[in-house]
């Protein structure tokens, strides 16, 4: 996805000569719609600017709080507010405020092989931590082919994309993937207890100008930020979401924090008993391992790791991957062009629903709100003022200063 450079032209987003032409903007399948009713829209860059601001305020370096600044307000840019800033006064402000975060942590190289490398994050910001890893893979690929950073003792990092869509920008292969720490919040098919989180996976790529393949995806059939989301909007989830101990599709996402529902995986469907849902699963258990096994992370399921009530992301682990096909061979990024362009004259099953690929809508959000800015909920503008009066630092202005 396009990261949030409010300086970027629109016309940065059009195709390139020769693609075919871009798909209408159209919700994304499953995507929560944009909200209605009570809310008013913020500039993107007043959004940023606001945001560095408060995480300065809650003792970021300058070079962190922008790079987190970024990748918090992505999720709302792109079309993904369950999360973007909708997680500042749940996740962010906490985690510094109690410790679980350490605005100002150096973190550890524990390993170096030149291709590879460990690192102890030390607790450091996530939002910061997960694009210099990115950041540090993509040098390594310059040199070797391909950079590989194993990271522990890392914290919440917002959305995958954004940090491996870091390679896409530079021409190259990114994959980010993160286990959950020691959360766990979704039982293994067939079993009672929760034993996984969310595990997180994204692959990002060129594809063509201003809209980059970015995969990003839960192994669950939905992130616990999308349940919450509807939660505060008073809106049922889609069966394939929910279940309940027996197995029985829940449809109130309010259940899931009251304890009384679980995440189903990604291909269980309606079911929790579906043989689907082992797709998800053998997903999440690999994420587990390239992501927090290889570094020596939080295990959810390993019984020594199973302190407190399973909810929480601490040591959190992930992986940050870049390869550089140009050190492989000539013409990847023509041949690119070609394949997101084939998916995008795929003809649709519904005139009104042209095919798309991963990343394309988000990028076509991202260059909308950049020019009408984005809307936030009446509730979301209240806490983001409360936050900003206890820091001490000002609100971000709304559109039209009403």
């Amino acid at each position: 996805m396009v990261a949030p450079d409010t300086q970027q032209s629109p016309a940065a987003g059009a195709a390139g000569a020769g693609t075919p032409a871009p798909p209408a903007p159209v919700p994304e399948p499953g995507a929560p719609p944009e909200p209605h009713g009570g809310g008013q829209h913020v500039f993107a860059a007043d959004l940023l600017a606001f945001t560095e601001r408060l995480f300065a305020a809650h003792g970021l370096p300058f070079e962190r709080a922008r790079a987190a600044a970024e990748a918090l307000c992505y999720g709302d840019l792109c079309g993904h507010p369950s999360h973007g800033l909708a997680n500042l006064a749940r996740i962010y402000l906490p985690a510094l405020a109690d410790g679980r975060v350490d605005p100002r942590a150096r973190p550890r190289t524990l390993a170096d092989n030149g291709a590879s490398l460990l690192i102890d994050a030390c607790r450091a910001p996530g939002l910061w931590q997960a694009g210099a890893a990115v950041d540090t893979a993509v040098q390594r690929a310059r040199e070797y082919g391909v950079g590989l950073v194993s990271v522990r003792g890392a914290t919440h990092f917002g959305c995958a994309g954004h940090h491996a869509a870091r390679a896409a920008e530079r021409g190259m292969i990114g994959v980010v993937a993160a286990n959950c720490g020691r959360q766990r919040i979704a039982p293994p098919p067939g079993g009672l207890a929760p034993l996984l989180g969310t595990n997180p996976l994204s692959v990002a790529a060129p594809a063509l100008p201003g809209h980059p393949f970015v995969l990003d995806m839960s192994t669950t059939g939905a992130p616990t930020g999308r349940v919450r989301e509807a939660a505060r909007a008073g809106r049922s989830v889609p069966a394939g979401w929910l279940a309940d101990s027996a197995g029985e599709t829940v449809t109130d996402p309010a259940a899931f924090d009251r304890g009384d529902a679980h995440l189903l995986w990604l291909g269980a469907g309606a079911s929790a008993r579906s043989g689907g849902a082992y797709k998800g699963f053998g997903l999440a258990l690999a994420v587990e391992v390239l992501a927090a096994l290889l570094p020596g992370a939080g295990l959810g399921p390993v019984q020594a790791d199973r302190r407190g009530d399973g909810r929480s992301d601490d040591d959190i682990g992930f992986l940050a991957a870049a390869v550089a096909p140009d050190r492989l061979r000539e013409g990847f990024g023509a041949d690119a062009g070609d394949l997101f362009s084939a998916v995008l004259a795929a003809p649709p099953a519904d005139a009104e629903s042209p095919v798309c690929y991963p990343g394309w809508h988000e990028a076509e959000s991202a260059l909308r709100h950049r020019r009408d800015g984005v809307r936030l909920p009446s509730a979301l503008l209240r806490e983001l003022a409360e936050a900003a009066e206890a820091a001490g630092v000002a609100a971000p202005p709304v559109v039209g200063g009403r």
